[in-house]
């Protein structure tokens, strides 16, 4: 039976670890993880994103994706998002769900991410 994600895969494209680790890292604030000494030589890398894990895949013929996205639970939202901008980051704050405060990014590549605030 399932009972829950383990982890999300984001594509990106072959040397794309330093802007990961920038973005995904530094201004999401998701900490790094070691990935499996097997599988780095795929490149990318791991982030712990609450209970899961965030994965940055290499895809040598990456697409970003607009439409299907992750959406990621932020506390300190207002914080999380003032950081954002102030790195030149466009943010697209959706008020569609009554109640719900979320926004929208692109990572450095073009992906889509969904950013939630859970006070």
């Amino acid at each position: 039976m399932i009972r829950g994600l383990d982890h999300v895969q984001i594509a990106a494209p072959p040397g794309c670890e330093p802007a990961a680790r920038r973005f995904y890292g530094k201004l999401l604030g998701l900490p790094e993880l070691e990935k499996p000494e097997r599988l780095r030589s795929r490149g990318g890398m791991w982030f712990r994103c609450g209970e899961q894990q965030l994965h940055v895949g290499v895809d040598r013929r990456f697409v970003p994706a607009r439409k299907a996205h992750p959406a990621l639970a932020a506390s300190a939202y207002d914080a999380l998002l003032a950081r954002l901008r102030d790195a030149g980051v466009g943010v697209e704050e959706d008020d569609s769900i009554p109640g719900v405060r979320r926004s929208y990014v692109h990572d450095p590549w073009g992906n889509r991410l969904e950013l939630v605030d859970v006070p």
